[in-house]
């Protein structure tokens, strides 16, 4: 008994001390909080079973299963979107201050950049965030996505092209994003048309998420002249509903009704100008506002 329970122990242990990481690993492949903890969940049962002694790279063994867990999920999760109620955002995170000292580590994590992931195909998205976000060798993915190294380098230049293709621009700061929201922030409190068409790019993108729970737009609105007037509607929740936080290592709106939370706003920013809003009021993807969520690389 006392030798099983020492083992458990060191790969409690073990295992613990890699858990932000896999964590992200997971939700970045995945764009839910609540599938990632499935998948951390699933690689711990397969974890304990494993002799410790044999493994000589614990953190590289661990993100290989994890993102085996995360493809076999996210299969599944490709066919359960094509039949999602409207437009699917990804579940957003409340998240540390210090998330945004980590300037690639928050990119990866926006919002739109988690958009700009759910284009690719599975193997293609944990082929990127394995080697562009975590840094993994070309040998390791290799063995994470069971392809040989020469696969995983053509997989890798397509994905990158993809992205490149359609990522946010590069060097946007989190004080530009912050001004820009701020500025958003008081046209939507005080219903200020003109204010709003003047920070909202004339081809803005508004993607409401309510996933048949909650009232929501079943489509994506474009163009400033129609999403205007929708964010000037907010100014009939009061000043204090708006508050700004830290979501997905980057500034957001977080809008509340009565003290609960009924939406979080984020933005794409480009240029100074709003590009992407992002309103996520699927009740089952809000719960991760409420406390802050460890990630990491």
């Amino acid at each position: 008994m006392s030798e099983y329970t020492d083992r458990m122990d060191s790969a409690t242990e073990r295992f613990v001390a890699h858990r932000n990481l896999l964590f992200t690993v997971a939700y970045e492949m995945l764009g839910s909080a609540a599938d990632a903890e499935d998948v951390l969940q699933e690689t711990w049962l397969k974890w304990v079973s494993v002799d410790l002694d044999a493994v000589q790279d614990q953190r590289a063994y661990l993100v290989r299963m994890v993102t085996r867990q995360a493809l076999m999920r996210l299969r599944t999760l490709g066919r359960r979107r094509e039949s999602y109620i409207g437009p699917w955002l990804p579940e957003p995170l409340l998240t540390s201050p210090d998330v945004a000292e980590d300037i690639e580590l928050a990119d990866s994590l926006s919002m739109a950049m988690l958009l700009v992931l759910e284009t690719l195909t599975p193997i293609e998205r944990a082929v990127f965030v394995l080697r562009e976000v975590f840094a993994l060798d070309y040998g390791e993915i290799a063995e994470a996505v069971d392809k040989s190294q020469a696969a995983v380098r053509q997989i890798a230049h397509r994905a990158r092209s993809h992205v490149a293709a359609r990522r946010p621009r590069a060097g946007v700061s989190q004080a530009e994003i912050r001004n820009a929201l701020e500025a958003f922030q008081r046209a939507a409190e005080t219903g200020d048309l003109q204010s709003l068409l003047t920070i909202l790019a004339p081809d803005v993108v508004f993607l409401g998420d309510g996933g048949g729970a909650v009232q929501a737009a079943l489509s994506p609105i474009v163009g400033a002249g129609h999403v205007a007037p929708l964010a000037a509607g907010l100014a009939r929740y009061g000043a204090a509903a708006l508050q700004l936080a830290q979501i997905n290592g980057h500034p957001a709106l977080v809008l509340r009704i009565d003290g609960e939370i009924d939406a979080v706003i984020a933005v794409r920013v480009d240029d100074g100008l709003i590009t992407g809003l992002y309103a996520v009021r699927n009740p089952e993807k809000l719960s991760r506002v409420e406390r802050e969520t460890k990630v990491g690389r």
